[in-house]
């Protein structure tokens, strides 16, 4: 099943409106499989292709106190060991906060390179880092984080990332 299979598949029904203060939300997000933009940059014969496996969040609770966490992947194929980096958009937000919508309905979160979730994955500007590497096929984890404290509209959350791999 696709990231975006998973997400439509599974909207949630909106809960009757006498209960909608205590009643859980449900937020279905996915990241890179619902739209992965790809910019590749070659800069001499060596051909490296990307692959994303998406982020599916699950549901988010806007009653627990913990952030929800969720992993993906991209994964870079060259034809031999060459020097690369890995550069992420912000999407609908901004690399400080990126956004999943519903509509017209946000849902903050963001894109790490780290498992602490503290270095976020952007294209190198505004404190962001990208990935680098030069091994010839590798997998690098694409951390991601929905804070809690949010109160978002019931609903399917998406949002658009363009990879960009240059080498």
């Amino acid at each position: 099943m696709t990231c975006r299979e998973a997400c439509f598949s599974q909207e949630a029904p909106r809960p009757p409106l006498v209960n909608w203060r205590v009643a859980r939300r449900r937020a279905l997000a996915c990241f890179v499989g619902l739209t992965l933009g790809m910019a590749v940059t070659s800069l001499g014969a060596t051909g490296c292709t990307l692959a994303a496996t998406g982020v599916a969040f699950g549901d988010y609770d806007f009653l627990s106190p913990g952030a929800l966490e969720g992993a993906g992947a991209i994964t870079v194929h060259c034809d031999a060991d060459t020097s690369y980096t890995i550069a992420l958009s912000p999407g609908y937000g901004s690399y400080e906060t990126r956004r999943m919508m519903s509509g017209e309905h946000p849902l903050g979160y963001n894109l790490y390179t780290d498992v602490p979730r503290t270095i976020v994955w952007g294209d190198g500007t505004g404190g962001t880092q990208t990935v680098g590497g030069s091994v010839a096929d590798h997998a690098y984890p694409v951390y991601a984080k929905v804070p809690a404290d949010q109160n978002p509209y019931v609903g399917t959350y998406t949002d658009n990332i363009i990879v960009t791999l240059t080498f």
